[in-house]
């Protein structure tokens, strides 16, 4: 947010904000899915997991490489924080910024959730979404945002004071330290920026701020992906319930999410592998 300007403007100040400007990372030369092959294959879906998110906690769930998940709202309007590892290696990671950064603020069907670096490589693909008919609303706001940092204990003591242990980043540290056995201050390093699923935001016109508003899923809406590697998934479901006044506090109705793993046909998936790791060859221009 900029305040009031406190140096005048240069006399070509209006041409200078008239300036088109340039799309940073033109994505005409990028790996595009096959979304026809993960079209054909979704047609043999079965059922192999579900895994149940509890209001207000956060749960982890295993996804092989060429396996479907979902996430799907099952009783009431809820928003979840979805952290995404290479179930192999916990330093591979979501990498939001990357992915704000090919596809935009928000994500949907096409769409791929890019992992950090030295790996650099599709991590899943967005392959169905019940809510991409909200496009874009007259306020700028949007589903499935990569703006979002997830809310956490810390902004939230530097703006209220208090502690506050149900927040997603604390829940998602809970959910892997179960999982791998390791202690909460281990598995922080780990957790990282999220994808708000479900989470309807955008910027403010004037301040240019990141806001929410009440989301527009509602029970039987989800969200299907494709595991382009191994993953292990961390999610929580939000103590802002639908995000339409705040979070971070238990004064929202909140609901639990559902995932679901699902395998395709072997033959469906013949001649798809899993990308590579990133073909730099990370010598950084060293001698």
């Amino acid at each position: 947010m900029k305040y009031k300007p406190e140096n005048p403007a240069p006399a070509n100040a209006d041409a200078l904000r008239k300036i088109a400007p340039t799309v940073c990372y033109p994505i005409d030369t990028l790996p595009k899915p096959d979304m026809a092959l993960y079209r054909a294959a979704r047609k043999t879906l079965t059922l192999v997991d579900t895994v149940i998110t509890a209001p207000r906690e956060a749960c982890c769930f295993h996804v092989p490489a060429g396996h479907f998940f979902r996430i799907v709202s099952v009783e009431g309007p809820q928003v979840g924080d979805l952290n995404l590892w290479n179930a192999n290696d916990l330093n591979e990671t979501f990498y939001s910024g990357k992915t704000r950064a090919l596809h935009g603020t928000h994500i949907s069907t096409g769409d791929r959730m890019w992992s950090s670096f030295p790996a650099m490589r599709p991590m899943a693909t967005v392959t169905y979404d019940t809510l991409d008919w909200y496009g874009w609303d007259e306020y700028g706001g949007s589903v499935h945002d990569v703006i979002g940092t997830r809310c956490d204990p810390y902004t939230n003591d530097v703006l209220n004071g208090v502690d506050y242990h149900h927040c997603c980043h604390s829940n998602l540290i809970r959910a892997l330290a179960a999982e791998r056995g390791i202690s909460p201050n281990e598995a922080e390093v780990f957790v990282h920026d999220v994808m708000n699923v479900f989470m309807c935001t955008g910027f403010t016109p004037d301040t240019k701020q990141y806001f929410m508003k009440a989301s527009p899923v509602r029970p039987g809406d989800y969200i299907e992906f494709f595991a382009e590697i191994d993953l292990l998934g961390g999610l929580s479901a939000c103590p802002g319930g639908d995000c339409s006044s705040g979070h971070s506090s238990d004064t929202a109705a909140c609901y639990p999410l559902k995932v679901e793993i699902f395998r395709t046909d072997d033959d469906m998936l013949k001649g798809w592998q899993s990308p590579a790791l990133n073909g730099y060859s990370r010598s950084h221009g060293w001698p």
